[in-house]
């Protein structure tokens, strides 16, 4: 497998280079920059992520667990009358339940990121690139998979004459 780096100058270059290889219809991009550049998602045209609605999950898992949790340790396993309350006396229940809702939504914060970015990655061929290792203190770069259906050459080769890329490099694995 083979993946085109490309350098540009600033992040406005790279988010026109991001454009520019999305609208000609290259799938396998990526982009690498020290910080986040407002509109990248717009320019790649990236789905909405799916971590949202995994914290959600988690928080409802916490925070029916948690509640059901007490009601039973109360109301069913350990009767106890205290001071006359109903066994099911659920504003006593409230912080435990938030307590667990915000315990379960960090987890699955923390797991599902893990998840969806297939994170450990211990091995990514684009390491052995010299030129990519300044991408997290001043470098600007856009890699293109060789083995994207719509790959081809001339047409990347005319992409670049016309974003006046910095720097080209090639990457094998």
């Amino acid at each position: 497998m083979e993946t085109v780096i490309i350098e540009f100058d600033n992040p406005a270059h790279l988010l026109e280079g991001a454009k520019a290889f999305t609208d000609a219809g290259y799938a396998s991009t990526e982009t690498y920059s020290p910080f986040p550049i407002h509109g990248m998602d717009d320019a790649m045209q990236l789905k909405p992520s799916k971590l949202g609605w995994i914290v959600l999950g988690g928080g409802a898992f916490g925070l029916s667990g948690g509640f059901l949790m007490q009601w039973w340790m109360s109301a069913v396993d350990y009767e106890i009358i205290i001071s006359g309350k109903p066994f099911f006396s659920y504003p006593a229940f409230i912080p435990i339940t938030f307590e667990l809702m915000v315990l379960c939504s960090a987890f699955a914060a923390v797991f599902g990121m893990f998840a969806l970015n297939k994170l450990p990655e211990h091995y990514h061929r684009l390491f052995k690139s010299n030129a990519l290792r300044t991408a997290t203190s001043h470098g600007f770069f856009l890699s293109v998979d060789v083995q994207d259906p719509n790959y081809d050459e001339k047409k990347v080769t005319d992409l670049l004459t016309k974003l006046n890329a910095k720097l080209v490099d090639r990457v094998e694995d």
